[in-house]
């Protein structure tokens, strides 16, 4: 049940600034290119100024890579106590086809009930609330121990640098608990997948088409290899079953070239090369070490068969699958914050992919709990929205969770 402390909390979430704010951030493209040279400067210039003008406190920009940079920032209440950290992303990724958009991809139009936009749900609106929320309570003046660490990070969606140079950096090593609002429908996902990324490259020989005895093709070892794949994973579910939280493991390629990338293709020439990206995602059943011996195992098997097979498999990189109990501190205060604002039973789930909260977890031990607005299937789709409803029912849960972990 809500205290009258906490009832006065949540009366200072200020709705309209809540959609406003994620309106506006929606509006900052922040789409990283390598070839335009676009990043997310734009959206962090945006977000420091606001902490500087609404929270009072100074943050800490810092640049990861070229025009890449990390926002830092720490409310001190000036009393020992934990350290509760709220995480977030600022890269979102590309809109695709401008046309296939009903509202501009970066309109942050209001239509329904809904915040329409990319990156609306994954995950500016997000952002939106651990601003709001952690407002609300420095406006609340209630009394809190401890520290809130604001940690807004760049290339989520890529290898995750952000995250990592912030680890990297100290910026975690106090760090009690966390709180990743990506899109989840406000539901507690305790559990977030592993992922193993990984390049495959196979060795043939050029030939013309038309006389292609005189060469050797990689695209029919490449198909072998995807096939092999494919069975290994189907094994892999048939061993591990269906987890509660996040389902199947996969195996998956998701690009196949030949020529690789830099070589022009001609359809007169049988390469020379092809190459296939690999997207691993694991359960909590699999180890990832074995997993890494079992696809190059794979490999020799089928060069056994076939004098010509000449392939290799790198690993390029490896998310573990991090998990916490439905005890954990940060996981039971905030499935009581969201019973007691809500009046439901709180839905716990798992992450379907890494998020920068599993590094948090894999690399510091900190547990990170995944739980902000915005339906679970509209990251990274056209008319891609958030739910205002939502949008408020997580800031409000997150200003309560926020105040009993800290006070």
């Amino acid at each position: 049940m809500l205290s009258d402390e906490e009832k006065k909390l949540i009366d200072l979430i200020d709705e309209d600034e809540l959609v406003s704010l994620t309106q506006k951030l929606v509006q900052i493209p922040s789409v990283p290119d390598e070839e335009s040279g676009a990043t997310e400067r734009d959206v962090v210039s945006f977000i420091a100024g606001w902490i500087r003008k609404e929270l009072k406190i100074e943050p800490s920009i810092e640049e990861v890579a070229p025009g890449r940079e990390n926002i830092i920032a720490t409310v001190d209440s000036g009393k020992p106590g934990p350290v509760l950290m709220l995480e977030g992303h600022t890269d979102v990724v590309s809109a695709g086809d401008l046309s296939k958009w009903k509202y501009g991809p970066f309109s942050g139009k209001i239509e329904d009930g809904k915040i329409y936009g990319r990156g609306s749900c994954d995950m500016k609106a997000g952002l939106a609330v651990n601003l709001i929320s952690v407002k609300a309570l420095l406006k609340s003046g209630l009394s809190f121990s401890g520290k809130i660490r604001l940690g807004f990070v760049c290339d989520e969606e890529g290898m995750m640098i952000g995250i990592k140079d912030f680890i990297e950096k100290g910026h975690a090593d106090d760090v009690t608990a966390c709180l990743v609002p990506e899109p989840e429908e406000n539901q507690l996902c305790i559990t977030m997948k592993g992922a193993i990324r990984a390049i495959v490259r196979v060795t043939g020989r050029m030939a013309h088409g038309a006389m292609p005895l005189t060469g050797i093709s990689p695209n029919t070892r490449m198909a072998r290899i995807i096939l092999a794949f494919e069975e290994y994973e189907r094994k892999e579910k048939e061993r591990c079953g269906k987890d509660e939280y996040v389902g199947w493991p996969s195996v998956t390629f998701t690009v196949v070239q030949a020529p690789p990338s830099g070589t022009v293709a001609q359809l007169n020439v049988m390469p020379g090369e092809a190459e296939g990206y690999v997207d691993i995602r694991t359960t909590p059943c699999q180890n990832h070490d074995k997993i890494r011996s079992d696809l190059k195992a794979i490999l020799e098997r089928l060069a056994e068969d076939d004098p010509d097979f000449k392939a290799e498999i790198q690993f390029i990189e490896d998310r573990p699958v991090v998990t916490m109990d439905k005890d954990e501190p940060i996981a039971r205060l905030s499935a009581e914050a969201y019973r007691d604002i809500t009046g439901e039973k709180p839905v716990y789930n798992g992450v379907p992919g890494a998020t920068d909260g599993t590094f948090l977890r894999a690399w510091k031990g900190i547990p990170s709990l995944v739980n902000g607005p915005g339906p679970r299937h509209m990251p990274h789709q056209y008319d891609e929205y958030v739910e205002i409803e939502e949008l408020v029912e997580a800031a409000k849960i997150y200003a309560v969770t926020e105040y009993r972990f800290l006070k």
